[in-house]
């Protein structure tokens, strides 16, 4: 056979890999509202720019007719590309190949592929697509999927990974999932769960159906295991656009400066109107940061606190702030997991934290007690202790207890701590505080309704003020509301050479 009809058999085997599981799947797959993978890679990547690797790889296994289901590829995409100028390494299941199921060889292939990436110092995605592993290869697969697991593990806090949903997620493959720093899903398409409905009823003797428990609803609100929905594929694809624009490469590297036409003095005179005891955060912070860079991330779960990614002056930011509209920005078990975690990432990749506070400190509530809710809380105030980035805290209204300590105080290491003059800062509500303290005077009183409202003010106006907190050293200024936004990124220029010298240890044990 000559070279040219050896290249003409070449082309011919990879117009097949575009094929997939074949034509009839391709139109099955599209019948569900959802993309094929290579459209997925097409939408995804810059123009010409993605680099398929390891295409004909192929099962090795025989047994249950499997000789004769072989299909190259077998069942991902994996390589790399270029998303907006950046690197970027991928896996893309194939749902047409046998379900998307993984392989002893698929998973060998998606563990080179992080390998290559983290040699290389890219962010890693994984778009699943999958009924979970495949029974056919019994143990290897097993085997390899355990070391494809250990490898995300191993990437973990090196390279930024990003799984995103687009049809079942089954299995260990969840697990595979959720190991990644983000998860997206698509609505009414994508689903996530460790057994199926079949499994479910065959230990409980009912069959729940899936949109009840691994619909992206769910996993967006309920369990947590999920960061943000997307009504589709392409919404989902500009979804994982826009979060690694916030993102640097690597653990070595520094997320992207921008060029904002948002002025740096830009005020803030519309906080002057914030009703101070209820308010939603949000409006603060898409105040002070630049326009439309604000990107909020797990915004259905555990949502007395708020986090997500925005730009000062150019600059990528980590935000976590609690939320005075819900539970009065207090702490339960989803909301610290969720502050925690968020914190935890945002120092792994040197990524400044700003937070703005509001609470009075954590939930009281008899349910979330017997749950943990010490243990969760804990893992706030660890974060934020652990964490050697910029910090920066913006205190806009109540630092009670509980509150003030979690939440970034200069106790766990903020560098600075800005209150607005209508920040309340004190280890008890001051009505409650004076009630305690004063309850035998007032109780002797002539009229106890007037001398209790006295020392409540008197309480308020001596201990529960942001200047007393300044006074002492915990507030480093208050600031007008006004500023908000000029302090912030004054603190963030001057910040940005920090470093922090840590006493060896191989890392610390968060209270999971």
């Amino acid at each position: 056979m000559s070279m040219i009809e050896k290249v003409n058999e070449l082309k011919t085997k990879r117009e097949e890999l575009l094929l997939g599981g074949g034509q009839e799947k391709i139109n099955k797959q599209k019948d569900l509202s959802k993309d094929t993978a290579y459209e997925r890679i097409s939408n995804l990547f810059d123009e010409d720019s993605f680099v398929q690797t390891d295409a004909f790889t192929q099962s090795r296994s025989t047994d249950f007719g499997m000789d004769k289901k072989r299909i190259p590829g077998d069942g991902v995409i994996c390589g790399y590309g270029t998303i907006n100028g950046r690197p970027v390494y991928a896996a893309i299941q194939d749902y047409t190949v046998l379900h998307g199921s993984i392989g002893e060889m698929q998973a060998k292939k998606i563990v080179r592929t992080i390998d290559n990436a983290m040699k290389m110092g890219a962010p890693m995605l994984y778009l699943y697509d999958t009924d979970g592993l495949r029974l056919e290869e019994g143990v290897d697969v097993l085997s390899a999927t355990g070391k494809l697991l250990a490898k995300q593990v191993s990437a973990s806090g090196v390279i930024p990974q990003i799984s995103a949903i687009m049809g079942n997620c089954a299995g260990l493959s969840a697990l595979s999932a959720v190991y990644s720093d983000f998860v997206l899903m698509v609505d009414k398409t994508s689903h996530m769960y460790m057994s199926g409905p079949v499994v479910i009823e065959s230990v409980t003797g009912k069959a729940p159906k899936k949109d009840t428990y691994a619909s992206s609803e769910v996993q967006t609100s309920l369990s947590g295991n999920a960061h943000i929905s997307f009504l589709n594929d392409k919404d989902c694809i500009s979804g994982i656009k826009a979060l690694l624009s916030y993102l640097p490469d690597n653990n070595l590297s520094v997320s992207l400066r921008f060029d904002s036409k948002d002025l740096p003095n830009r005020t803030n005179k519309s906080l002057y109107n914030l009703d101070i005891d209820n308010y939603d955060m949000r409006s603060v912070i898409t105040e002070v940061v630049d326009e439309l860079s604000f990107m909020e991330i797990q915004p259905a779960f555990g949502s007395s606190v708020i986090t997500g990614f925005a730009r000062l002056n150019g600059m990528a930011v980590a935000l976590v702030a609690n939320n005075p509209l819900v539970n009065d920005g207090n702490f339960d078990i989803d909301s610290s997991d969720k502050a925690a975690r968020f914190t935890s990432f945002a120092d792994a990749f040197n990524i400044p934290l700003v937070t703005f506070t509001h609470s009075s400190g954590y939930t009281v509530d008899l349910e979330e007690e017997n749950k943990g809710l010490v243990r969760h809380l804990s893992k706030v105030l660890f974060a934020f202790s652990q964490a050697s980035v910029p910090k920066i805290n913006i205190i806009t209204g109540k630092a009670i207890g509980g509150g003030f300590v979690l939440m970034n105080s200069k106790a766990s290491g903020a560098d600075l701590v800005y209150a607005y003059p209508s920040a309340v800062i004190s280890i008890m509500e001051p009505t409650k505080a004076a009630n305690i303290i004063y309850s035998e005077d007032i109780s002797k009183s002539d009229n106890p309704a007037s001398f209790r409202s006295e020392k409540e003010a008197e309480y308020g106006d001596k201990h529960a003020n942001a200047y007393e907190a300044a006074k002492r050293g915990y507030v480093d200024d208050v600031i007008d509301p006004a500023y908000t936004r000029s302090y912030l990124i004054n603190a963030l220029e001057m910040l940005s050479s920090k470093k922090v010298s840590e006493v060896y240890k191989k890392h610390g044990n968060m209270p999971l």
